[in-house]
């Protein structure tokens, strides 16, 4: 089974990218320049591609809720077996 095929699975996991997204740019952003006199040089290089990769997730969450979303408003039928 496809990924796109059922909307609810697809609307949870642009949930959970959306959430995990926000969380990653906010230890980035607090990490990279909240701390930055505290950390290691690694743990601020980490830091500094969390302020990448959580506005990246933040967008791929979004377009993936607004696939997930597009089948219910033009009307068509949703309905699918979503296993957990």
């Amino acid at each position: 089974m496809n990924l796109f095929d059922c909307p609810q699975r697809l609307l949870r996991l642009s949930n959970q990218l959306l959430s995990i997204g926000g969380a990653a740019l906010l230890l980035g952003v607090l990490g990279a320049y909240g701390w930055a006199e505290q950390l290691s040089l690694g743990t601020l290089i980490g830091a500094h591609s969390l302020t990448i990769l959580g506005p990246t997730l933040l967008k791929v969450g979004y377009v993936m809720r607004l696939l997930a979303e597009k089948p219910a408003q033009s009307g068509a039928g949703t309905a699918c077996y979503c296993a957990a």
